[in-house]
C-alpha cells in the first residue's frame, strides 16, 4: 500500500512540474529573467531548509561533501537555471517542456562516458528516438537547421547542465540526505544567480517592485515553494523508497502536463510535431535511460528469488 502511495505522490509531483514550465514562462516574461530566477531559487532553498530544520535533517558540510555540492550548484542552478530562464523568454512553453524531458536521456549518455554505464542495444535504440523526438519539435517541421530557435538551444544547454550536476551529485549522494543538499544547491547556486543579475540587469529588482501584482506574487511563492522545494524533496524521498528507475518513469509525465499548462493557461498550441515528438521522447526515456531494462531485470531477480 505504501508503494502506491509513493505512485500518487510522483504523479501529483510531475503534475506541478510540469505546470511549473508554465509558471516559469510567465515569470520571466514579466520580470527581468535571470534577477526573477536568482530570488525565486533562493526563496526555494530556504523554504526547504524550513522544512528539513522542522525534521532536524539540517547539518553543515564536510569538506569534500561543500567541493562537490558547490560544483554540482554551478551546473545544476546557475547555468541550468540561467539558460532556462533565458531559453523560456526566446522560446515556448510547450517546446520547453518537451526538451526538458530529454534530461534522463543526456545523464544516461553521460553516465555512459564518465561512470563507465554500459551502452546495450536498447540504451542505443532510445537514444536515437528520443533525440530524434527533440529534432522534429525543435525544427518545428521546417525540414531545415534554420528552423532551430536561439530558445530552443538555450532550453538544451540547461537539460545539458543538470544533466552533468547529475554525476557530480551521484559520486557523493551516498554519505549526504539527496534533500539537505539540494537545499545547499539552492542557496548557493541562487547567490550567484543573484550577482550574474545585478551585473547583466540593473535595474532587475526595481523591476520586480514595479511589475508586481497579487497574481504574479501567487505564481512565485507556488513555482518556489511548492513545486522547486516541496517538489525535489518528495520526489528524492521517492526515489529512495521505490528506487532510481521506477522514480524516473514518472518524468514522461512532466513534459506532458508542461504541453497541458502551456495549452491552458498561456494559449500556445498543440500541433502534430509537438504530440509526435512527445512520443518518441518518451520511449526513448524509457529504453534510453535502462528504466525498462532495470524494472525487468528486478522482477526477475525476485521470481528466481521466490
Amino acid at each position: 500500500m505504501k508503494a502506491y502511495r509513493t505512485y500518487v505522490i510522483l504523479f501529483l509531483v510531475m503534475v506541478v512540474w510540469g505546470l511549473n514550465v508554465t509558471a516559469t514562462k510567465i515569470l520571466v516574461t514579466n520580470f527581468l529573467p535571470v534577477t526573477i530566477t536568482g530570488i525565486r531559487v533562493l526563496t526555494a532553498g530556504l523554504t526547504v531548509f524550513l522544512l528539513l530544520s522542522i525534521i532536524k535533517k539540517v547539518r553543515w558540510l564536510t569538506k569534500k561533501e561543500f567541493w562537490y555540492v558547490f560544483l554540482a550548484s554551478i551546473f545544476n542552478v546557475v547555468a541550468h537555471h540561467y539558460f532556462l530562464s533565458i531559453g523560456l523568454t526566446e522560446t515556448t512553453a510547450t517546446n520547453g517542456g518537451l526538451i526538458m524531458g530529454m534530461s534522463p536521456l543526456l545523464t544516461t549518455i553521460l553516465a555512459i562516458s564518465f561512470l563507465g554505464t554500459p551502452l546495450t542495444l536498447l540504451k542505443s535504440i532510445g537514444l536515437l528516438l528520443g533525440f530524434s523526438g527533440v529534432a522534429f519539435i525543435v525544427l518545428e517541421g521546417n525540414n531545415q537547421v534554420a528552423g532551430i530557435s536561439f530558445g530552443d538551444g538555450y532550453i538544451l544547454l540547461s537539460v545539458l547542465t543538470q544533466a552533468v550536476s547529475f554525476i557530480l551529485i551521484k559520486r557523493v549522494a551516498h554519505t549526504l540526505d539527496p534533500r539537505l543538499m539540494t537545499g545547499y544547491m539552492m542557496v548557493i547556486g541562487s547567490l550567484f544567480l543573484i550577482v550574474i543579475g545585478l551585473i547583466e540587469e540593473p535595474q532587475g529588482f526595481a523591476g520586480v517592485v514595479e511589475n508586481s501584482t497579487v497574481s504574479l506574487w501567487l505564481i512565485y511563492f507556488a513555482s518556489a515553494c511548492i513545486a522547486t522545494a516541496v517538489g525535489h524533496m518528495l520526489y528524492n524521498e521517492a526515489i529512495g523508497k521505490i528506487g532510481a528507475s521506477e522514480a524516473s518513469i514518472f518524468i514522461n509525465l512532466n513534459p506532458f502536463f508542461a504541453l497541458v499548462g502551456a495549452y491552458l493557461f498561456l494559449g500556445e498550441q498543440i500541433l502534430f510535431q509537438h504530440i509526435f515528438g512527445f512520443l518518441l521522447i518518451i520511449t526513448g526515456v524509457l529504453l534510453g535511460s535502462g528504466a525498462v531494462e532495470e524494472i525487468r531485470n528486478r522482477r526477475l531477480r525476485k521470481k528466481h528469488a521466490a
